[in-house]
């Protein structure tokens, strides 16, 4: 048990925990079929649904890690958050329309009427792949701190496992009762009431940090701009770090041009919605709610800069861990150390919130992909109630591949910087094969294959050796930096829209 923890706060987390699974049955009852299962019936207000897109992109590592960005450096992650809004704009114009024209269940399906079946599964593969990968890192970099704010005995099982494996297992689990019981409404409305936890959390620190300074708000706001930490704008150009305006334009918009609008994980809310009008209304709603969000957690790190210069770290900063630094630890240090209780438990129920989140988003898309996309057009003629016992199988399975993927994690150690990166290996692929199926289909199929399959070799050429100790060094005396990761859905767009027309123009497709 955690000593900095105390019955009150104990019971704020259970609280916490026993109400959201509780709620998460209550919204998911009487499932019937897999409309009701992956598109929850298709009733859901644009309102929950725009809340649950900001949650489902929002993990603890979010939570923990933005505030670790700003107390190592400043705000100029805020140039990110530019190009998600821009994004979000573009989908909810163009690309909406597309999806809720029929009812489908993933945006490969458009591919498949478009280019074909091949496109579909390749596309399909594609998410499943790197989705379970750069989920299950996601739970693992957030289960350390989390094992820290709960404690050994606790994440432990009183014992009997491994405490990173115990923490691994209990959110998973958790976040598994309601994903299973009540497919994506479950998810999306329990989504909605953890989003309001985490920006509850990150409004309240950020306004107590300050009043542990001498001098308050204005002091404390003082001292962190006079050491730049309220640095926002960097406007010169280049492919590795730091932030710049020009990763947030063009590198952040096709980012969530394709995380928004070509992965599974957050399409799968905009599928949900009723009519074009709230899927548009839910997107817009997100890009609303997404600066502020995580200008407030950039600036709880700035606060958390100004109370550590005069203050000790009560705790001694872990070292850093594959995956996270030591400054990931510092805003749950603060937490368990400086926080009253009850608004203690109240703040680790925000990081909870925010990991359960994550974690029934990637597990419920999963599911979906792998049953719609692969199991459904395979196994035909089969009743409803077949699909529906199929899908939540195909859902537990998927927990048990991020439980296995999040646990293998931790001895691959250069892996685990970037879950980010992860994702963007196959994010142009993605995004590209969806810009060919809806606006360049005379390409063909074999043309889009090609195009993915060439961004996917590409992708990884530039993003594994730099990571790798032995090929480091090569890399940068050859190429002088690593590409950062903001750049790399643009990348691999382009290479595959490249790849396509070449494909196209030296080896057409007979039928075309």
């Amino acid at each position: 048990m955690n000593g900095y923890l105390n019955p009150g706060d104990w019971l704020v987390i259970v609280a916490y925990l026993g109400g959201i699974i509780g709620l998460g049955v209550w919204f998911g009852r009487d499932q019937r079929n897999t409309r009701d299962y992956f598109l929850g019936s298709r009733n859901i207000p644009w309102w929950g649904i725009g809340l649950s897109i900001v949650a489902a992109e929002t993990s603890a590592l979010t939570v923990i890690g933005v505030p670790a960005i700003a107390y190592g450096s400043n705000l100029m992650f805020i140039q990110m958050i530019v190009g998600y809004v821009i994004a979000r704009v573009l989908l909810a114009i163009f690309m909406v329309p597309h999806y809720l024209k029929g009812e489908i269940y993933s945006p490969y399906q458009l591919l498949e009427q478009h280019l074909g079946r091949g496109p579909r599964r390749l596309a399909g593969a594609f998410f499943l792949f790197l989705e379970t990968l750069a989920a299950g890192v996601r739970v693992y970099v957030a289960c350390i701190p989390i094992r820290l704010m709960l404690g050994e005995g606790v994440c432990s099982l009183g014992g009997l496992v491994d405490p990173i494996l115990g923490a691994i297992l209990i959110f998973v689990l958790l976040s598994l009762v309601y994903t299973y019981i009540g497919g994506v409404k479950a998810v999306i409305w329990t989504d909605a009431v953890q989003f309001g936890l985490f920006l509850g959390g990150g409004l309240f620190a950020l306004f107590y940090i300050p009043t542990l300074v001498d001098g308050g708000w204005s002091a404390a706001m003082a001292q962190a701009a006079e050491a730049g930490k309220l640095a926002w704008l960097n406007t010169s150009f280049t492919f590795s770090a730091p932030f710049n305006i020009w990763m947030g334009v063009l590198g952040g918009t096709v980012l969530v041009l394709s995380t928004h609008g070509a992965e599974q994980l957050i399409v799968q809310r905009v599928l949900a919605c009723g009519t074009v009008a709230d899927g548009r209304k839910a997107l817009i709603l997100s890009g609303v709610l997404i600066f502020p969000l995580f200008l407030i957690f950039l600036l709880v790190g700035a606060m958390l800069w100004v109370f550590y210069q005069g203050h000790p770290f009560q705790i001694p900063l872990p070292e850093a861990r594959p995956g996270i630094k030591s400054n990931d630890f510092i805003f749950p240090i603060f937490m368990l150390t400086e926080v009253p209780h009850l608004l203690k438990g109240f703040l680790i129920v925000a990081i909870l919130a925010a990991a359960m989140s994550s974690i029934s988003s990637a597990i419920t898309s999963l599911a979906s992909v792998s049953t719609m996309d692969f199991i459904k057009p395979l196994v035909r003629d089969r009743s409803e109630e077949y699909y529906l016992r199929f899908s939540k199988y195909s859902t537990v399975a998927w927990a048990g591949a991020l439980v296995f993927t999040a646990w293998l994690t931790r001895e691959v150690t250069f892996v685990l910087n970037a879950a980010f990166s992860l994702r963007g290996l196959t994010a142009g692929a993605l995004l590209g094969s969806l810009i060919i199926a809806l606006f360049w289909r005379r390409l063909g199929a074999r043309a889009a294959m090609a195009g993915m399959i060439a961004s996917l070799v590409v992708m990884n050429l530039i993003y594994w050796p730099p990571n790798i100790a032995a090929l480091r060094e090569p890399w940068l005396k050859v190429f002088g930096a690593e590409v950062f990761w903001p750049w790399f859905t643009l990348i691999g767009t382009l290479v595959t829209l490249g790849v396509a027309w070449f494909v196209k123009a030296v080896w057409p497709e007979k039928n075309q």
